[in-house]
C-alpha cells in the first residue's frame, strides 16, 4: 500500500528510491535500458544529466522525439508563453496555434493545401488514418509491412508486424502483412537490383489470394523506425504503391520517425518516387510535447464528416510548441544540415564498419536515422552484443537507441541540432565501445 512517506512530496530522493517506487507503482511494461535503470533529471541542448549528476551525450533524443534538442529557447519559450494564456480548450471552440499549425502542415504537404487532424500521439494517427482510409474508399482491408511498428492500442499493434510489440494476437480482421524490403536478410534470397523487386511484387498475389481484392490503404514507414531503420532500395514503393492503388486503396505514409528533417529531406517518403495520400506525425513534430497529427489531402479528409472530437488532440499548449519547432526547423534549413552531417556520420561508420567487420553486419538508413546492425557468425543477430554495448556506451557517457525484429540493431539519432563536433564526440565514444566489446571489456 502507498503511503504519504512513499509519495508525500517534499523530501529529496535517491537514484535508488525513485527505482524501487517505479518498480511498486508503474505497470512492469513500462520496461527501461540498462541494468541500472537510468533517472534522467535535466537536459540542455544534446546533454542530459543523471540523478547522480552524471552527464551525457543524447544520440536518441527520446526515441526520435527530441528533435531539436532539450531546453530550445524558441520551443520552451512559446510553450511558456501559450501555457500562460490557456493550457486547455477541446476542439468544440477553435484555438489559434491549432489552426496555425494545420496552416505549416498544409504548406509542407506536396499540393500545399492538406487538411489535419490532430490528437496526442502517433498511436491516434495511426488510427485516425486507418479511419479515414476506410471512410474514404469504402474498403476496410488493409496492408502493413512486416517488421513494421504503428503503435501501441489493439488497432495499433494489429498493424504491427513484430512480435515483440504484439500482446494480444490481431484482434482487427482485414489486416494483410507484405514483406518489407529488408535487402541484409531477404526473405527471398536474392540480391538487389537482380531480385527485381520480388518483395514488392509479391504483394500483388498477396491481395488477390488473401483479400477480397478490394483494399484500404497500404501503412507504412518510409525507413522503419522499431523495425530497425529497415530501408527500401530505389524502387520499392513505387511498385509496392502502384499494386495498392490499382486495388482501390490509398499510401498512408507513416512519418512519425521519419518526418520534419530527420532523414536530410522534410520527409521520409521523398526520398521516393512517390506521394501519399496521407501522412501521420507525432514524436519529432513538437520537440518532446505530446502531439499526433493525421494529413491528408483535401478529397480523402473532406470523405470524413462524421462527427469527431478529439479533447486533448489541438491543445492550445501542443499546438504552439508545433509551431515553434516546424518554423526553427524550416528557418535553419534542418534537412539540408542533417543530411550534410548524414554524410560525415555515414563515413565514419563505414571505417567503424571495416575495422569490425565479424561484428558489424551492415550500416543503413538516411540523415540522422541510421542503423547499425550487430551480428554473429554467419550473420546470426547479435542480441546479446548490442545488450553489452548498450552499457559500455552508457560508460563512455553516450545514450543510443536499439531495435530490430531481433533486438540487435543500434539506432543513432542524436537531436537534428547537433554539431560537427558533438557528432564527432559521440561517434568518437561509440568508437571506444566497440572496442571494449570486441575486447571483452
Amino acid at each position: 500500500m502507498a503511503t504519504a512517506s512513499d509519495c508525500g512530496p517534499g523530501r529529496p530522493r535517491s537514484t535508488a528510491e525513485i527505482i524501487e517506487l517505479k518498480k511498486r507503482y508503474v505497470f512492469p511494461n513500462v520496461a527501461t535500458f540498462y541494468q541500472e535503470p537510468l533517472v534522467l533529471e535535466r537536459g540542455e541542448g544534446l546533454t542530459v544529466w543523471d540523478s547522480e549528476g552524471r552527464r551525457y551525450l543524447d544520440f536518441f533524443g527520446g526515441i526520435l522525439t527530441t528533435s531539436l534538442g532539450y531546453a530550445l529557447p524558441e520551443v520552451t519559450e512559446a510553450v511558456v508563453e501559450q501555457a500562460r494564456k490557456v493550457l486547455h480548450t477541446s476542439t468544440l471552440y477553435i484555438n489559434r496555434p491549432m489552426v496555425e499549425l494545420a496552416c505549416r502542415l498544409a504548406e509542407l504537404s506536396p499540393t500545399g493545401d492538406w487538411k489535419s487532424f490532430f490528437t496526442n500521439s502517433g498511436t491516434e494517427a495511426n488510427e485516425t488514418a486507418i479511419l479515414l482510409a476506410r471512410v474514404y474508399t469504402g474498403n476496410t482491408e488493409v496492408i502493413a509491412l512486416r517488421h513494421s511498428y504503428h503503435g501501441r492500442s489493439v488497432l495499433a499493434m494489429s498493424l504491427t508486424g513484430n512480435s515483440t510489440w504484439r500482446h494480444v494476437g490481431t484482434e482487427f480482421s482485414g489486416i494483410r502483412f507484405a514483406h518489407n524490403a529488408y535487402c541484409y536478410r531477404c526473405a527471398f534470397g536474392a540480391t538487389y537490383p537482380e531480385c527485381d523487386l520480388a518483395c514488392a511484387r509479391d504483394l500483388e498475389e498477396l491481395i488477390r489470394t488473401e483479400t477480397t481484392g478490394r483494399v484500404a490503404a497500404l501503412i507504412a514507414e518510409p525507413i522503419q523506425g522499431v523495425g530497425g531503420f529497415v530501408t527500401p532500395p530505389p524502387g520499392y514503393f513505387e511498385v509496392l504503391v502502384d499494386i495498392v492503388r490499382r486495388h482501390g486503396g490509398i499510401f498512408i505514409a507513416d512519418e512519425v520517425q521519419t518526418g520534419f528533417g530527420r532523414t536530410g529531406k522534410m520527409f521520409g517518403w521523398q526520398h521516393w518516387d512517390v506521394q501519399p495520400d496521407v501522412m501521420t506525425f507525432a514524436k519529432g513534430l513538437a520537440n518532446g510535447a505530446a502531439i499526433g497529427a493525421t494529413s491528408a489531402a483535401p478529397e480523402v479528409a473532406d470523405s470524413f464528416t462524421g462527427a469527431s472530437i478529439s479533447t486533448f488532440g489541438g491543445n492550445p499548449v501542443s499546438m504552439a510548441a508545433g509551431v515553434a519547432t516546424v518554423d526553427y526547423i524550416r528557418e535553419h534549413d534542418i534537412p539540408g544540415r542533417v543530411e550534410r552531417l548524414g554524410r560525415k556520420a555515414f563515413e565514419t561508420l563505414a571505417e567503424l564498419q571495416e575495422r569490425y567487420p565479424a561484428t558489424i553486419g551492415e550500416v543503413r538508413g538516411k540523415g540522422l536515422m541510421i542503423g547499425i546492425e550487430l551480428v554473429g557468425e554467419n550473420k546470426a543477430p547479435a542480441a546479446d552484443k548490442l545488450a553489452r554495448l548498450l552499457e559500455l556506451t552508457r560508460e563512455e557517457g553516450l545514450l543510443i537507441g536499439k531495435g530490430g525484429l531481433y533486438g540487435n540493431v543500434v539506432r543513432l539519432t542524436p537531436p537534428m541540432t547537433v554539431s560537427e563536433a558533438e557528432l564527432e564526440a559521440g561517434l568518437a565514444a561509440l568508437a571506444r565501445a566497440f572496442e571494449r566489446l570486441e575486447g571483452g571489456r
